[in-house]
């Protein structure tokens, strides 16, 4: 069967395609119950734009890119985040998440930098396709101030565009949000 891919705003993603991508996220990472998929990582892929192979009409993968704010060198940037990378367990390694991942890095282009949590499993795929490895320091920018991040560092890669210089040995510091901040 042919895997087909589109490109939308959370806008324009009906009500039952938002469900089938979060059970899909939920099937693959777990459910709270089991410190998997939560709400708050649910909100993090929405209000962007979001990726969806389709095989027969079925949800089979997903990316989401939102927006966000990093702090680095005195500056604030624009970061395209990457969110909720998933291809359902029987339709991997066949290239369905390097084909996700190729339109995200399109999509870049509106953006200073991006930037996403890795997984263990996922790491492999964003280091073969350019991303690289935030090597300094990590914070969030927190209702109380800025608060280190020590247990995200290692697990933050990025991919520097064209015209904005980032020191990967330098402090990354992203904004607020609930549950991961990373």
């Amino acid at each position: 069967m042919t895997v087909r891919q589109s490109t939308c705003a959370t806008a324009d993603v009906d009500a039952p395609t938002l469900a089938a991508v979060r059970g899909l996220l939920v099937e693959v990472f777990g459910d709270a119950g089991d410190e998997g998929f939560t709400d708050a990582d649910w909100d993090h892929t929405l209000g962007g734009h979001h990726v969806l192979a389709r095989e027969a009409g079925e949800v089979v993968g997903h990316a989401a890119l939102v927006c966000r704010r990093v702090l680095h060198d005195g500056r604030t940037l624009r970061c395209g985040y990457v969110e909720g990378v998933v291809v359902r367990a029987d339709r991997r390694r066949r290239g369905i998440a390097d084909a996700l991942m190729a339109e995200v890095e399109r999509l870049l282009a509106g953006f200073d930098v991006g930037a996403l949590g890795a997984t263990d499993d996922g790491r492999p795929l964003y280091l073969r396709r350019g991303w690289v490895p935030w090597r300094g320091r990590l914070s969030a920018l927190t209702p109380s101030g800025v608060v280190p991040t020590p247990d995200e560092e290692g697990d933050v890669l990025v991919m520097a565009l064209p015209g904005v210089p980032l020191d990967l040995d330098g402090g990354l510091t992203c904004d607020w949000r609930l549950g991961d901040l990373w």
